[in-house]
């Protein structure tokens, strides 16, 4: 197998891509609800609706990405010129989401719902690409570990620049005027995270083609990756593994100001901390790996995640010391998988190669990303909807005890649901150590054997429809998997 091996350079270019998509992503997992009801000014029950049905829309638009980056054509490659492309019009549109007209309350909705439908297009149109590239950079399976795992070290940097950041720069920029001060404060952090986008597209290289290059229709191929059985387990695992983060960060800042009843000065401080835990996970996950199967780490982290997030339900949430120390563990382990994850689909994306002839990366990966997003409409949705149900209102001084039970739950024990439901999820996958050891040694003969086919096509004379016995062995060979 030809080596792969990236760059220190490489590995942080490729996080970067990812750190300037969490610098947008991170606000809104952390701050987009609570902006929404408590700044903004909407019901809670109306952004769960509209967190949701966005993602009506991303049914259609994100394999329809895919199939346009895999069919993508340009100097720099097929994946890594969005990059460029998209990065100024999304980090625009996510300063506009966090922009407060004054306008009536109809008119607000209206303005929500377009603001956020177009950052999400955009957000499809760079991270569907983005996502892909991190399957072309190496067929190495230990360094795509290590690439994710850098890769989510500069996300958690991202994150933490974020959280230390945003609430500060909110009430330097607006001091009383919370709306001026949010879009203010997002402004500037997206002027950092256009630089990162920049940076990636400047530093990564791609470097895997298909075995077999293949010209087929969009229907074709979207027929095609359904008969990868591991890619349909593979957005259940999505799905399921980002939902109990989402809720949680949904939760959070409503669990620092009504049930631990801090300041915004203390929500910064612990949501920083455990951004801190997370990138302590992000590194964790190369070295259990290097060690044992990523499925067994990814399940037995799950199970883990489960009790502890549970647990943590019974906490006083007043003892302030020991809710800090206890969430930054579980923040910990909480990015232990988060590596393994985007690594896992990497591995299934050369699976339905191997196992089909076809490598349809862009779709393959559009199809995560919508699941992926689903996860993210779910929780914010999730988190809208039970707070409307619990009685939550903004406007109020003291919110009623349903309230904050309610708020108690989604950040505790409806994650910890969530992690036992994904361990289970794990199970059903099979791209353990060794059968991706194989493939990898299938894909790389099968790379060689058509290169020798296209050589001596190359080499013929006009008359190419007298194919000589060697020419006839190299193409029955490629007809069927290795």
């Amino acid at each position: 197998m030809q080596s792969n091996k990236l760059t220190v350079k490489e590995k942080i270019g490729y996080g970067m891509g990812d750190a300037g998509c969490n610098i947008i992503g991170g606000a809104i997992m952390l701050f987009l609800n609570f902006f929404y009801t408590d700044i903004f000014g909407l019901a809670p029950a109306l952004v769960g609706t509209l967190l949701l049905s966005v993602r009506v829309v991303d049914a259609v638009t994100d394999p329809i990405m895919g199939a346009i980056a895999d069919r993508t054509k340009s100097r720099w490659g097929r994946f890594r010129p969005w990059l460029l492309w998209i990065s100024l019009p999304y980090v625009l549109f996510s300063v506009l989401m966090f922009t407060t007209p004054e306008w009536s309350y109809n008119s607000k909705v209206i303005y929500a719902f377009i603001t956020y439908f177009l950052m999400s297009l955009t957000y499809t149109a760079i991270n569907i690409p983005y996502c892909s590239l991190g399957g072309v950079i190496t067929n190495d399976p230990h360094e795509r570990v290590s690439c994710q795992s850098y890769r989510f070290v500069m996300v958690g940097i991202a994150t933490l620049i974020l959280s230390l950041s945003l609430l500060p720069l909110a009430e330097w920029y607006g001091g009383a005027d919370k709306a001026k001060g949010y879009q203010m404060a997002m402004g500037t952090l997206a002027i950092i995270a256009l630089l990162m986008f920049l940076y990636c597209f400047s530093t990564v290289r791609e470097r895997i083609r298909p075995a077999v290059p293949t010209n087929d229709d969009l229907k074709s191929d979207l027929r095609d990756v359904w008969k990868n059985d591991q890619w349909v387990r593979i957005l259940l695992l999505t799905l399921c593994n980002v939902c109990p983060g989402f809720i949680r960060m949904a939760a959070t800042m409503y669990y620092v100001t009504w049930v631990m009843q801090q300041s915004t000065g203390f929500a910064t401080m612990f949501i920083s901390l455990g951004v801190i835990g997370m990138m302590f996970g992000s590194t964790l996950a190369k070295v259990l790996t290097d060690k044992w199967c990523k499925l067994k780490v990814f399940f037995w982290t799950n199970i883990v995640l489960a009790i502890f997030s549970s647990g943590f339900y019974f906490l006083d949430p007043h003892a302030t010391v020991l809710i800090i120390v206890m969430y930054f563990l579980l923040n910990i382990l909480h990015q232990i998988p988060s590596p393994l994850h985007w690594s896992l689909m990497a591995d299934v994306d050369d699976y339905g190669e191997w196992k089909t002839g076809k490598r349809i990366t862009g779709i393959s990966f559009s199809g995560n990303l919508f699941f992926l997003k689903l996860g993210l409409a779910i929780a914010g949705s999730m988190c809208g909807f039970l707070l409307s149900w619990y009685g939550y209102d903004a406007s109020l001084k003291q919110q009623p005890a349903s309230a904050i039970n309610g708020i108690m739950l989604l950040f505790t024990v409806i994650p910890g649901v969530g992690y036992l439901i994904t361990a289970g999820v794990v199970r059903l996958l099979k791209v353990d150590r060794e059968t991706m050891k194989q493939i990898q040694i299938d894909l790389e003969k099968r790379r060689k054997n058509y290169q020798e086919l296209v050589d001596y096509q190359e080499g013929t004379q006009e008359n190419e429809t007298a194919v000589s016995p060697i020419g006839k062995a190299a193409s029955k060979h490629l007809e069927k998997p290795v």
